[in-house]
């Protein structure tokens, strides 16, 4: 079965200040590139050349701009206008004309990782009627989406728990199969009217579907300004993978 990629670039980084006043967040540098490269080089490192970029309606043109028809990446670029936030699953669904009848490798657009694609890609060919979540072991759990483990197998996430059941972060890694895009048409706004990517994942937990990848190397997202800053430490000290 055929993969098609998505990175996930919207949202308004408020949480960047002045920074993101006037572009948006995935456009600031992290290393010696705007950030939206990261995840592109990491799909176009794994094979993908089909890739479709997901943003707001306020700088979509910068993309546009910056990336053209991604000639230059060894990849081609599709574009869709999220137009107003609603999740990532609401984001996500944009892509379904796009990956129709193919699976998808959605990677949010502002986590930075070491791990190349690959290995992850070929774990997750071994059962691709599965969805899939990348995971990371982290100090403070209760910060992110939470995996509950059995072995290999995850058996349920929690969103920023009181009391982790691990310490296993669910990252901006996800793959899944073509029926996801049915899935998200059942989906309700959660409290935070928007379209939950965890009732996604827990859907596919449901039915005995799920599988996951750990990274070994570092992650973060660099949503923020202290993780922006961080993410531009690791980058300089050891080299992202693609």
């Amino acid at each position: 079965m055929s993969i098609r990629g998505v990175i996930l670039a919207g949202g308004k980084g408020t949480r960047m200040g002045e920074l993101t006043r006037v572009t948006n967040k995935h456009l600031l540098p992290v290393g010696a590139w705007p950030m939206v490269y990261h995840p592109l080089k990491k799909l176009t490192g794994a094979g993908v050349q089909e890739v479709l970029l997901v943003s707001g309606t306020e700088h979509m043109g910068d993309f546009v701009e910056l990336l053209g028809s991604g000639r230059d990446h060894n990849c081609r670029l599709t574009y869709r206008v999220q137009d107003e936030a609603g999740g990532i699953a609401q984001a996500l669904g944009l892509a379904e004309h796009f990956c129709m009848g193919s699976r998808s490798l959605v990677l949010l657009g502002d986590n930075i990782f070491r791990d190349p694609l690959v290995p992850l890609l070929e774990k997750a060919n071994t059962r691709p009627d599965w969805a899939w979540i990348g995971l990371k072991q982290v100090p403070d759990p209760g910060r992110y989406g939470v995996a509950e483990l059995k072995g290999d197998q995850v058996v349920g996430i929690e969103e920023k728990p009181e009391n982790p059941k691990s310490d296993f972060a669910v990252v901006g890694i996800y793959i899944y199969p073509p029926d996801v895009f049915g899935l998200i048409k059942t989906l309700k706004p959660s409290r935070r009217n928007e379209l939950e990517i965890t009732d996604v994942n827990n859907h596919y937990i449901n039915q005995g579907r799920m599988g996951c990848f750990r990274l070994d190397g570092y992650w973060t997202d660099a949503g923020t300004l202290d993780s922006l800053d961080y993410s531009n430490e690791l980058v300089r000290k050891e080299p992202p993978r693609f």
